[in-house]
């Protein structure tokens, strides 16, 4: 058989294999950035080098080894040839202080060692010169570093690093031969259920035409296993080389994880790793990413790739749990270790932000114009569009800014003075500020920004280690970042934001640029894959999301029939009801908890109670504790802010199938999405109103945005999304095909039309009600089979 071929670029190869030293957080990225934007002061410098010098000269060179041919590639920066001397030239732009290096960084020579060897090996030399060639971003002041190296000895060294990285390789290819013939054969893990061998075969030919799909996949049809399968198996005929399995919660991901297991119990191999966020995988009391106050810190690099080898060959799950016990054996950052991983695994399973947010997304993958063989699986895509759109907007506070300078300004005169002038600049912007204002263009404001950036670096590479926990707080690392997003965001503006100021209910003044269409910035990323399948329980209209998510005009969409049977729910709307605001009073607070108290006398089992707000919940709450309570029936109130232990102990009380319990609940909280309450933990969703967020400065720009585009405004920013959150209120209910329930919807609208086409095309039975027959029908519902 023919060897596999394997390309890395020089640059590549000597930041993996070569890496060393200690993790360190405490510095700004600038330094990283300078490596990327100082292509001018390059060609600047090599336009000076004179004839005997070739700018950009292209080096390649195959390594062959028993099972794989590695083809190491790129750019030397300059070749000097004169007489018979000839030099490699590496050009580094850098915000350090170039006069107190006292030698060129490790790597960076080692790209210009390759580059020598490459060369030299070409043209037969027995010596070659490197100059290392440090230019000061900002001062333009030079310093050279020049050593020269026999070729022999350059030879055994590349030689060394070759046979590292071979090492790497001929593990990753082996494993996914054998990955790839376990997926021979392999069948559904089930019985198919009504409605998911149509989302098997849909995802299954999306991957194969490399196109995108939407699917509206109601609860129960399996949509995990349902999405995972068919993935797994394009990956095994080499439609793609790896799957990233996207979601929103935590539950969502253990779930995804569940479903890898069960293929792998039946034989699959598959590498899968769950990624956790850096604060749940710190094993430090505090998230402080440096050596002083870090031990994992402090050599990280040093060992990093020895502990992941190690873990990568020995195991093939890598959990929140494996991670950390691995992290602690190899004294590395389990967060950076799991990022490290996920390189050599067949699947990641993550939150959004990995692939999509532009602060925080994996480098590894996705950075620059890398392209990759990726399928994303996109679970509970209806949350992407908040996500997408909290993801590529910034804000700049004016009181933060004034915060930060106040702290520094006894250190640093010229960054106190950048803070004032983006101050005068803001002042300017808020006296034409009432409520909130909407520009045009972000005007001068965003180089009087990045001239505060400049300064904000310059001053995180003057102050010494050792003091710059002293002066720096959490709060001017946070400013820190939100000029830099905010520099970062401006970049992508377009016909996609809206730029406002707001004079803010908290007495602050802001800066923000809104992205209202995320479509386009996830389609960045979502280009860099093969194929996307979004699926949600909850995708409707369906064209909505297809425009808030997607750019393409070719995107199949599907509508998965629900396996559970109308019998076993009834869906009632109650018509003598509104949670309008301007019937929010007691008659109609009262009505609400007699509709409560009448839905739960007609059968024992457990009951959540959706309000819009916690101020109505509280209300009715205290309506019907004081005329309408059950003596044997239990009550649980939601509180704003409730930590992970009190959000176990609320769910845990619905285990409880005995009695009777009633849990009051926010609209689009915590309870209303995401969790499985199976049986008869849950027998009833009452859903009070229709979800519609309340009036606010963004809602309303929405709503002129989408109204000047020629859509119902309305819709976008108001009934769509409200409805969305009602659907999965809704959905808590019926979770398997042994469950029984009803579920009441509390608001008169909810029989408009504009509402009515919105309903899932399994919510045809439903019917109407008002207080006076409720009860009967909720009779003739549960005693349907006595």
């Amino acid at each position: 058989m023919e060897k596999p071929t394997v390309r890395i670029s020089v640059r590549n190869l000597v930041e993996f294999i070569l890496r060393s030293g200690d993790l360190d957080n405490r510095r700004g990225t600038k330094e990283t950035e300078a490596m990327q934007i100082g292509s001018k002061l390059h060609r600047k410098i090599q336009r000076s080098r004179g004839g005997n010098y070739e700018a950009e000269v292209v080096l390649r060179r195959v390594s062959e080894f028993d099972d794989v041919d590695i083809v190491v590639e790129g750019r030397a920066d300059g070749i000097f040839s004169e007489d018979d001397r000839v030099c490699i030239e590496e050009i580094k732009g850098t915000y350090q202080r170039i006069e107190e290096m006292a030698e060129p960084v490790m790597v960076h020579e080692a790209q210009a060692k390759c580059y020598a060897f490459i060369h030299g090996e070409l043209k037969a030399l027995e010596s070659i010169d490197i100059q290392m060639t440090y230019i000061h971003m900002e001062t333009e002041k030079i310093r050279l570093f020049e050593n020269t190296y026999e070729l022999s000895a350059l030879r055994t060294w590349f030689e060394g690093v070759m046979e590292q990285y071979h090492k790497w390789i001929s593990f990753d290819l082996k494993w996914k031969e054998s990955r790839n013939a376990s997926t021979n054969g392999l069948e559904f893990p089930f019985e198919y259920r009504e409605g998911q061998k149509k989302m098997v075969g849909s995802v299954y030919h999306t991957i194969a035409s490399q196109r995108q799909i939407f699917m509206q996949a109601p609860t129960g049809v399996g949509k995990t296993m349902s999405a995972v399968f068919p993935a797994v198996r394009a990956v095994g005929e080499k439609k793609a080389e790896k799957v990233f399995y996207l979601t929103a919660k935590t539950i969502t991901r253990t779930v995804a994880a569940e479903a890898f297991e069960i293929l792998i119990d039946r034989g699959l191999k598959y590498k899968v790793i769950t990624l956790t966020a850096k604060e749940k995988m710190c094993m430090c009391e505090k998230v402080e990413c440096n050596p002083k106050n870090c031990p994992y810190a402090k050599g990280h690099f040093d060992r990093i790739n020895d502990a992941v080898y190690e873990l990568w060959t020995q195991k093939d799950r890598y959990d929140r749990e494996t991670l950390l016990e691995h992290a602690q054996k190899w004294m590395v950052c389990p967060f950076e270790m799991s990022l490290d991983v996920a390189l050599w695994c067949d699947a990641i399973i993550c939150d959004y932000n990995y692939v999509f947010d532009p602060n925080v997304h994996l480098k590894r993958f996705f950075n620059d114009n890398r392209q990759g063989e990726y399928i994303f699986l996109i679970d509970e895509a209806h949350n992407l569009v908040e996500r997408g759109r909290e993801m590529y907007s910034a804000i700049l506070c004016k009181e933060d800014l004034m915060a930060a300078k106040n702290e520094i300004k006894e250190y640093s005169k010229s960054l106190t003075r950048a803070f004032d002038r983006v101050n005068r600049h803001m002042l300017e912007l808020k006296k034409t500020t009432e409520k909130y204002a909407i520009l045009d263009t972000p005007g001068n404001l965003p180089i009087s920004v990045l001239q505060l950036q400049g300064e904000m670096d310059k001053f995180f590479e003057e102050i010494s280690e050792d003091t710059s926990e002293e002066i720096i707080s959490d709060a001017y690392r946070d400013c820190y970042f939100q000029v830099r997003n905010f520099l970062n965001i401006c970049e992508l503006l377009d016909e996609n934001y809206v730029i406002y100021t707001e004079n803010c209910e908290d007495g602050k003044f802001r800066v923000k640029l809104f992205c209202v269409n995320p479509a386009r910035n996830l389609s960045d990323y979502l280009n860099k894959g093969v194929s996307t399948s979004f699926f949600s329980a909850t995708m409707l209209p369906m064209l909505y999301y297809r425009k808030l998510l997607s750019v393409r005009e070719d995107d199949y969409g599907i509508y998965v029939k629900s396996p559970f049977e109308q019998s076993k729910r009834s869906i009632l709307v109650g018509t003598d009801v509104s949670s309008r605001y301007t019937r929010r009073n007691y008659g109609e607070y009262r009505r609400i908890a007699e509709y409560i108290a009448r839905s739960a006398i007609q059968k024992k089992g457990n009951y959540m109670v959706f309000f819009p707000s916690y101020k109505m919940m509280d209300a009715v709450y205290e309506i019907y504790e004081n005329e309408f309570a059950l003596p044997w029936a239990q009550t649980l109130c939601q509180k704003p802010s409730m930590n992970e232990k009190e959000r176990e102990e609320f769910l845990n009380a619905f285990d409880d199938r005995d009695g009777t319990l009633i849990g009051f609940c926010i609209l689009g909280g915590v309870f209303s999405e995401g969790i499985d309450l199976t049986g008869e933990s849950l027998i009833g969703a009452i859903i009070v109103g229709t979800g519609i967020p309340q009036i606010g400065t963004e809602r309303e720009i929405l709503k002129k945005y989408y109204d000047e585009k020629g859509e119902n405004g309305f819709d976008y920013a108001y009934r769509f999304p409200g409805m969305n959150k009602v659907l999965q209120a809704a959905g808590r209910v019926i979770r398997t095909t042994e469950d029984e329930g009803v579920i009441l919807l509390l608001d008169d609208r909810f029989r408009n039309r504009e509402y009515e086409e919105m309903f899932p095309m399994e919510w045809s039975d439903r019917s109407y009600c008002h207080l006076g027959s409720l009860e009967l029908q909720l009779q003739k519902f549960w005693n349907r089979s006595k």
